[in-house]
């Protein structure tokens, strides 16, 4: 009974040293590459776990085919999921805007231009 718990102790402890030196059992990995063990196994999905969304270096608060999104900047998803401006068009505040004609997002969404020029050519007061 003693060697069979001696043997246990010593698996574990293999185990164990596997774990923190970064090595994956068989794939002779060195020391310093990336140890994929968790990362591979371990994927929250919004459609489960909206709340995925909120964390730091999302894409976005919102969840459109299981992907963070943000809504009011997403040109395949501006203002709702599916919802893709057309081309030359770009996502301000969730709808679909010509930068090259539009007075309150001229060149880039919140460029507005003030009431004396207007926007051509995504420039305001171009000529």
């Amino acid at each position: 009974m003693k060697s069979l718990n001696t043997l246990f102790l010593l698996a574990m402890l293999m185990a164990l040293a596997v774990f923190v030196s970064g090595i994956s059992p068989g794939s002779g990995e060195p020391k310093g590459k990336i140890n994929r063990f968790l990362s591979d196994r371990v994927v929250l999905k919004c459609d489960k776990y909206p709340k995925v969304c909120h964390i730091k270096g999302s894409a976005g608060s919102d969840c459109c085919k299981n992907k963070c999104v943000n809504l009011s900047t997403d040109v395949s998803n501006c203002g709702k999921c599916g919802k893709k401006c057309s081309y030359g068009k770009i996502c301000c505040e969730g709808k679909c805007v010509n930068p090259r004609t539009n007075e309150k997002h001229c060149g880039k969404c919140g460029n507005k231009c003030n009431s004396e020029s207007s926007c051509i050519y995504g420039m305001c007061s171009y000529a």
